[in-house]
Parts: structure tokens; C-alpha cells; sequence
């Protein structure tokens, strides 16, 4: 295939030690920027959770090189992404939203910087919108220390990285593992972020290198109130599986009544204000709370 833009011998050597892996879900329209942004990776893996939009039968246009694993329901982000890193031969895995664009010589520079610290299990650009601006997209692990003071100005060891864009050095996941698939949606990146600072395995920010994240860019669909209904739904049960998880029941029991209870109160005034959207989301949080069952044992 040829290239508009070919990369020189160097990062082409360095791309060829990753492996792409996207998770799609209604996101054909994310497709062109995708291919164009991928053309110079040779491996890519395009997991497919169950959309009906075409965006599996589509993505060899855009992406003639990716293997496509078209799940033939949603079973979640992080058991996707499982379902693509079981198949990674590279000694790179880079996890990456479909709305999120990192060009290929800053994926060679991340590679560079794993090259640098060969401790280091996960390493992440600085995101930033479409506009360029920063966004906050690492910090400390938010159930030992509040984060403060200024963004990194070279490569720091943090406890979270936002899971948008994450090069992974496969084998430093061995006796952690990789995402729980308890997480259906969100808490995901943070469940696994928190394994890995648990186990000393370092998470690096690397702010020289940057990534365009459109977020919540990646999905769309015939029904927007129903995914806002279900963003709200699986961030609150994931909220309460990774209090659970990490804290304990009880505490997760009292997070959950105190979601009930402003959900409650704020609903109303969402219906008042007709913001469908909104309203729907927050439909989907209540039902998400009232529905988790807190774990026996």
C-alpha cells in the first residue's frame, strides 16, 4: 500500500514492534481518520463489539491491513480489548481509541521512550482535545493521594493513565494481568492502572508526545437517549464494582444509596430543564445503582 506521507526506516522499525488494537461499537464514521492516522502500522486489530453499522464489514477500506474480530454482540471494552491482546505477538501492544489520533512518528517516540526505561509496563502520550488543548489525563491513584500541582514537563511516573491511548509492554502484564470483564464500560483503565502500580510494574506519562482525543467521538447510533441511558447505567455499576473491588462492600453499599438519592433529586430538575439526553443518562445511573448486587465472600 502507499503511503502519502511514507515514514523513514526508523519508525517504520519501531512500528513493527506494536500491535494497533482498537475497539470499535457504532463507530464507521470514525473510520477514515482511523485509516489514515494507521496506514504506516503494519499490525492492527480492529475488535468489533457487536456494531450495526457496518463498521466491521467496512474497516478493510479504511484499514486493509487490520485483522477484524467482529464480536457478534458487545461484550464490553475491556473484554474486547482481552479478546485482541490474547493474539499480540509484538512485544507492543498499543490500546487505542477509535477517536483518538496519535501520528506515526509519535507512536515511534513512545516506543523510544519504553526503549528508555525498560521498567516501565505502560506508556501514554498527552492527550489533548480537538482544539489542542491539554487534557488531564494522568494523575495519581485516586484512592491513596489527591493529585496537585503542575503537568509533567518531562517523562514522570504516575498511578493512572486515561486508557484512550496506552502502549503496553506485554510482558511486564504477567502475573497482573490485563482488563477485569467485570468492567463492561468505564473503571476499566482504572482497575488496571491500580493492579499495575500495585505490583510496581511503572505507568509513565510521556507530555512531549501527543494525541488528538475526540472524546466521546467514538459511537454513535440510531438511538442517542438509549447510548446515554447506558453510559449512565454502566458508570454506575462500574463506580460500585471498583469501590467494592478495591475498598470495600459496605462502603461501595453507601456510595450506592448516597447515587440513588442525588439521582433522585436531580432528576426532576433535568426533565424540567428538557434535557433529554441528560435525563436519560440519568434514568440509565439510577437503574445502574438500584441493579448491582454487592459481592458474598
Amino acid at each position: 500500500m502507499s503511503l502519502v506521507n511514507p515514514v523513514s526506516a526508523e519508525v517504520r522499525a519501531a512500528l513493527e514492534r506494536v500491535t494497533v488494537v482498537v475497539v470499535t461499537f457504532n463507530s464507521a464514521h470514525c473510520l477514515p481518520d482511523l485509516g489514515r492516522a494507521l496506514a504506516a502500522c503494519p499490525q492492527v486489530v480492529v475488535v468489533d463489539n457487536g456494531s450495526d453499522d457496518g463498521c466491521a464489514s467496512l474497516t478493510p477500506q479504511h484499514l486493509p491491513q487490520a485483522q477484524v474480530l467482529a464480536l457478534p454482540q458487545n461484550l464490553g471494552f475491556g473484554a474486547a480489548n482481552n479478546r485482541a491482546l490474547a493474539q499480540v505477538r509484538t512485544p507492543f501492544a498499543l490500546l487505542l481509541n477509535p477517536d483518538c489520533e496519535l501520528a506515526p512518528e509519535a507512536l515511534a517516540a513512545l516506543v523510544a521512550a519504553a526503549d528508555a526505561d525498560p521498567q516501565a509496563a505502560v506508556l501514554a502520550p498527552q492527550l489533548t482535545n480537538a482544539q489542542g488543548r491539554p487534557d488531564v489525563n494522568y494523575r495519581w491513584p485516586h484512592l491513596h493521594w489527591a493529585s496537585r500541582g503542575p503537568a509533567a514537563d518531562g517523562p514522570a511516573c504516575v498511578g493512572f493513565v486515561c486508557g484512550a491511548a496506552m502502549l503496553c509492554r506485554l510482558s511486564a502484564f504477567e502475573g497482573v494481568g490485563f482488563f477485569d470483564e467485570r468492567f463492561f464500560l468505564y473503571y476499566e483503565d482504572d482497575d488496571l492502572c491500580l493492579r499495575l502500580f500495585q505490583a510496581q510494574r511503572p505507568l509513565v506519562v510521556v507530555p512531549s508526545v501527543t494525541a488528538v482525543h475526540r472524546s466521546r467521538g467514538s459511537v454513535r447510533g440510531n438511538s442517542p437517549w438509549r447510548s446515554e441511558y447506558l453510559r449512565g447505567y454502566h458508570h454506575a455499576q462500574s463506580k460500585l464494582i471498583f469501590t467494592a473491588k478495591h475498598q470495600t462492600v459496605t462502603l461501595a453499599q453507601r456510595q450506592r444509596r448516597r447515587l440513588v438519592g442525588t439521582t433522585l433529586l436531580g432528576l426532576p430538575l433535568r426533565l424540567l430543564l428538557i434535557s433529554p439526553r441528560l435525563a436519560a443518562r440519568m434514568i440509565g445511573r439510577l437503574r445502574g445503582a438500584l441493579d448491582w448486587t454487592p459481592p458474598h465472600g
